[in-house]
């Protein structure tokens, strides 16, 4: 069988860390691939206004996979005035390149699991009865519509004829902010589409189907956000119907992020929009041991990217030595392995990870709860390679 071929996107600061220690580990557990650069991210907005060069398209539109490591994205004047000075004037404007690499391939469905690792000193506990310590087991899925909704980019700021006189069509716009000089609005739209609503559901119920999940947990607001928030519950009930055995819950974003703290281990497939997805899949990060343990999967119909929920960290891209925990990067590689079936690697590489946890011997700065300073190495942290030969020593 040939080699497959998968587009490597170290991206910024660390991402171009973490990416190549995950290639490692792909390496030791025996899986056999070609990796291909992409060119993505800051360096390349500066050098050329465009931080998601065609040529990186075309890698992906070719190979059809890619690892994506982070990407920095800064605010609109910083963007500007860091671009190369021939290019200030022509009109550029900076946008996230995964956001764009998920729209340009449709990659609408966005999987971030969260499971704790058993003995890792950062997992959530509560006091239980007679003041005893729990640690309850999370075992959550989360499937984020990664298209549409907050993130989709339909923005104005001082609207322009055809806008402003749209949105004055709306008696509540009017009684708000009729008044408002046009000058002083910025309009950020909220869309959500039949199709791409019914793919996450739907998503979501067949995953909770094929792994035993006994409930799926829709987490909007359709109390308030009527109609994209209400479409989307409507149609979660009627997708209900078919999963007889799977329980349908509908928990307001703002409860949740209470609730997710009280019972975590009551929650299975929790599925949402773009940005309660976003919030949602932090919160429960949080429970399994932060970013350092986050990955997730962008699945579209022909592409699929896969990368940890961390940002790029620039400023621990310039230490010496990197300190920086691989575990999320090495858990979104597993995910790419589910993805082409390679699912024994995958089992085995998770396997090693919850070795190295659980031994407790070899711990990032984050998992020995120390600040990311340069010297955390001296004082007994692992570094990101250390953490990767670890892991790697558990697949001999």
């Amino acid at each position: 069988m040939a080699k497959r071929t998968i587009v490597a996107m170290p991206g910024d600061g660390i991402g171009k860390t973490v990416l190549p220690e995950a290639i490692r580990v792909l390496e030791a557990a025996g899986f056999e691939a070609d990796y291909v650069e992409g060119d993505i991210g800051w360096e390349f907005w500066c050098k050329e206004g465009n931080p998601l060069p065609e040529r990186t398209i075309k890698l992906l539109e070719e190979h059809k996979v890619g690892l994506f490591g982070a990407i920095t994205s800064k605010p609109k004047e910083e963007a500007l005035n860091e671009l190369s000075p021939e290019l200030r004037e022509k009109g550029l404007v900076y946008s996230s390149p995964i956001v764009g690499l998920r729209q340009h391939f449709n990659l609408d469905i966005c999987m971030r699991p969260c499971h704790t690792y058993k003995g890792n000193p950062l997992n959530f506990i509560r006091r239980g009865k007679e003041n005893s310590v729990e640690e309850p087991e999370v075992d959550v899925v989360i499937f984020r519509q990664n298209t549409e909704g907050l993130y989709g980019g339909v923005e104005w700021s001082d609207p322009d004829d055809k806008v402003y006189d749209a949105l004055m069509t709306h008696p509540k716009f009017v009684k708000n902010f009729g008044s408002v000089p046009r000058n002083e609005l910025s309009v950020s739209t909220r869309i959500f589409t039949k199709k791409a609503t019914e793919r996450i559901l739907r998503a979501a119920f067949v995953h909770a189907a094929k792994y035993g999940y006994k409930s799926v947990t829709l987490c909007e607001k359709p109390n308030v956000i009527r109609e994209t928030s209400g479409m989307m519950y409507k149609m979660a009930k009627e997708i209900q119907q078919e999963y007889s055995d799977i329980a349908l819950w509908n928990t307001n974003i703002d409860a949740q992020m209470m609730w997710l703290t009280k019972n975590p281990e009551d929650y299975g497939v929790i599925v949402a929009g773009n940005m309660f997805g976003d919030i949602v899949s932090d919160g429960f990060a949080g429970l399994i041991g932060g970013l350092g343990f986050a990955c997730s999967a962008n699945m579209g119909d022909e592409v699929a990217v896969f990368e940890p929920t961390h940002g790029s960290a620039p400023k621990y891209a310039d230490y010496d030595v990197s300190i920086v925990n691989p575990i999320a990067m090495i858990e979104s590689a597993c995910m790419m392995l589910d993805h082409l079936g390679e699912n024994d690697k995958a089992i085995k590489i998770r396997k090693a990870i919850a070795e190295v946890v659980a031994e407790g011997k070899v711990r990032t700065y984050d998992m020995m709860k120390m600040s990311g300073r340069p010297d955390v190495v001296e004082k007994g942290a692992a570094s990101t390679q250390q953490m990767a030969d670890a892991i790697i020593e558990k697949l001999k």
